[in-house]
């Protein structure tokens, strides 16, 4: 087992024996999979009419974006007919509680967006901190991440400074410096951007969740976008916030085709993520091996209705010579303006019994990243173990609410299955859970 791990989503609509070094050459063939991957790129440009001389003048451009706040809270209870032993969805983080209402997240948000018509220099922030149960999984080590021994915890999603300059590439150059949200993966943290309740088994555990350095994106074209960045690593800080005393990075490309309805962003984080022996648990050559995550999500929105969203993940432990991967498939189709229809479905392999796991004690996730002991253990079936999902949802939004407009409803229904023992304390190799969650803004 390992640390498991938001671009608003990229739905337009919203201790064993280390392996071999042989980092060089698996580099040389991540980027050559990745430049095969993408290699199919189309340019097109967008057409402008232009406005009729005799028509009624338009309105005023709107004003640059000045600094704002918002908020939202996510509540919610996630049910399972087996009453598993101990309480927990196995599969599940953040909705890992069975039968039990639960606050997931309280977030507030103060920010200045990088103005999309700014032809000169230009800057952003945002600072996002968040109160639930979510916070368990999301934290920064070193920062609230063991202080608290509730299930509902404080953590500081984001605050970072973001700069524009103009003149580099055809549309400037966006360096983000301070700690983020990764850019990798098609789930988020921000419960609002997302099509489910639950999450993904990569989202899970095949993706990081945030970083604290520097990440640069260079708008080559309007149909290219580079990224890349230095970072401290898989959710970490620096000096004791760091398991280890290594630097990670991130490097990638984003494609945006036929006038935007498909997109696609192949990114890579690679650096050494393992307790080195500065931690109690840690291991002697952690700052040399590094973890291989690469994510591809495509989304192509057929319809002004229906989106249709593509994932591919793999990651590669070098220091346990162990790996995990695999595929999630996502459609989204609008019934009406207030309520649209969701599906995933998804295929995850574990390949050694080291990446997917549960976390009874409210802080072991943080322990287990940190190196240092658990407080009551980590649960997982230990082998190779292959699991699928697929979850139906909808996404209700009902108008006209008044006090409580911009509620976000959102009952599923989840099937999980694995080709071992791993569901209800490692007794079943199955399990069927039903979600539903709550989420209403307010402020801004």
């Amino acid at each position: 087992m390992a640390s498991v791990r938001e671009i608003e989503v990229r739905y337009p609509f919203a201790a064993q024996a280390p392996a071999p070094r042989r980092r060089a050459t698996k580099a040389f063939l991540l980027a050559a999979t990745a430049a095969a991957a993408i290699g199919l790129m189309v340019g097109l440009s967008a057409v402008a009419t232009p406005a009729l001389a005799d028509e009624t003048p338009a309105a005023a451009d709107t004003p640059p974006p000045g600094i704002k706040w918002s908020a939202y809270v996510e509540a919610g209870a996630t049910f399972n007919s087996d009453g598993p032993t101990g309480g927990t969805n196995f599969g599940q983080l953040f909705t890992d509680k069975t039968n039990q209402l639960v606050l997931n997240q309280l977030v507030g948000t103060i920010s200045k967006d990088l103005d999309p018509k700014a032809e000169g220099f230009d800057w952003g922030f945002k600072v996002q901190a968040m109160y639930g149960t979510d916070a368990r999984y999301t934290h920064f080590l070193g920062i609230f991440d063991t202080g608290i021994k509730e299930r509902t915890q404080l953590d500081l999603v984001e605050a970072n400074v973001i700069l524009h300059f103009p003149n580099i590439g055809a549309g400037g150059l966006d360096l983000k410096v301070g700690a983020y949200s990764t850019p990798l993966g098609a789930e988020v943290i921000s419960a609002p951007s997302n099509l489910f309740y639950s999450h993904s088994y990569i989202f899970n555990f095949g993706l990081p969740l945030k970083h604290s350095g520097a990440l640069a994106t260079l708008h080559l074209t309007p149909e290219v976008d580079l990224y890349g960045g230095i970072d401290s690593g898989t959710n970490t800080t620096f000096s004791d916030g760091d398991n280890n005393s290594a630097a990670a990075g991130i490097f990638g490309l984003g494609l945006n085709l036929f006038d935007g309805k498909f997109t696609v962003l192949a990114l890579t984080h690679v650096g050494p993520e393992n307790p080195s022996l500065k931690e109690p648990l840690g291991y002697a050559d952690a700052n040399n091996e590094n973890r291989w995550i690469n994510d591809i999500t495509a989304t192509f929105k057929a319809t002004d209705e229906l989106t249709l969203i593509t994932e591919l993940n793999y990651i590669k432990d070098d220091l346990f010579n162990v790996d995990g991967g695999g595929i999630a498939q996502y459609v989204s189709y609008a019934l009406t303006p207030e309520l649209t229809a969701n599906l995933r479905a998804e295929y995850w392999r574990d390949g050694h019994g080291f990446f997917v796991a549960a976390f009874p004690g409210n802080r072991d996730f943080v322990f287990l990243e940190k190196g240092q002991p658990l407080e009551i253990g980590a649960i997982g079936p230990g082998v190779g173990t292959s699991y699928a999902e697929l979850t139906f949802g909808v996404t209700w939004k009902p108008a006209d609410l008044g006090v409580v407009d911009g509620l976000t409803i959102r009952p599923e229904v989840r099937y999980d299955k694995a080709n071992h023992n791993a569901y209800d304390n490692l007794s079943k190799d199955d399990q069927v859970t039903f979600g539903l969650d709550l989420i209403l803004p307010f402020g801004g």
